[in-house]
Formats: C-alpha cells, sequence, structure tokens
C-alpha cells in the first residue's frame, strides 16, 4: 500500500492506493494518526484503492469519529466495488462519500 498526503492549511488530502488490509492497516493507523492535529477538513483519496477489508473499514470509521470533533470527512474516488461494501456496512449513511467519475 502507498500513502500519500497533501496538506493545504488546515485541509489534508490523504491518498490511499492499493490494498486496505490486515496487513496494510495498522501502518495506515500510525500515518492517520499522525496528521489529524492541525487538520479540519479531511479528505480521503479512494482513486487508486483496490480493496478494503474490515480492518480498513474499522480505519475508515476511527478516522470520521476523530474528525467529527474537530472537523469533517468525506471519502472521495470511491469504486463500484468499494461503494457497494461501503453501502451494506451502513457507512454511506453516516459519512460523506463520492464515487469515482
Amino acid at each position: 500500500m502507498e500513502i500519500t498526503k497533501e496538506r493545504n492549511g488546515s485541509s489534508l488530502t490523504v491518498a490511499l492506493k492499493g490494498r486496505l488490509d490486515t496487513t496494510t492497516a495498522p501502518e495506515a493507523q500510525k500515518f492517520f494518526e499522525g496528521c489529524y492535529e492541525g487538520t479540519t477538513d479531511l479528505v480521503i483519496d479512494f482513486t487508486e484503492l483496490a480493496y478494503i477489508s474490515s480492518m480498513g473499514l474499522r480505519l475508515i470509521l476511527m478516522a470520521q469519529k476523530q474528525m467529527m470533533k474537530q472537523g469533517s470527512m468525506k471519502v472521495v474516488g470511491v469504486n463500484s466495488n468499494i461503494m457497494e461494501v461501503l453501502d451494506d456496512v451502513g457507512f454511506c449513511d453516516i459519512m460523506t462519500i463520492e464515487p469515482a467519475a
């Protein structure tokens, strides 16, 4: 998995590439924990995310809970397979999620 970030003031975009699963979620969690301070607008870009497991879902839910305390979060660029998973677990009801173009 590759993780990149782009900060613009208090806005942060984090792009995930590859698989967010049991193997990569701990690394991603450490990355996210270091990004919350000073962030009021978090965008998580799934454009190049191929797969998400339950561990990845947990990480995204934790990010949402943190950002509800300090600002907003949205997930963008979600492909149809991952969108189906997010919808099945109810994330579409509690998060701002934008499908891939």
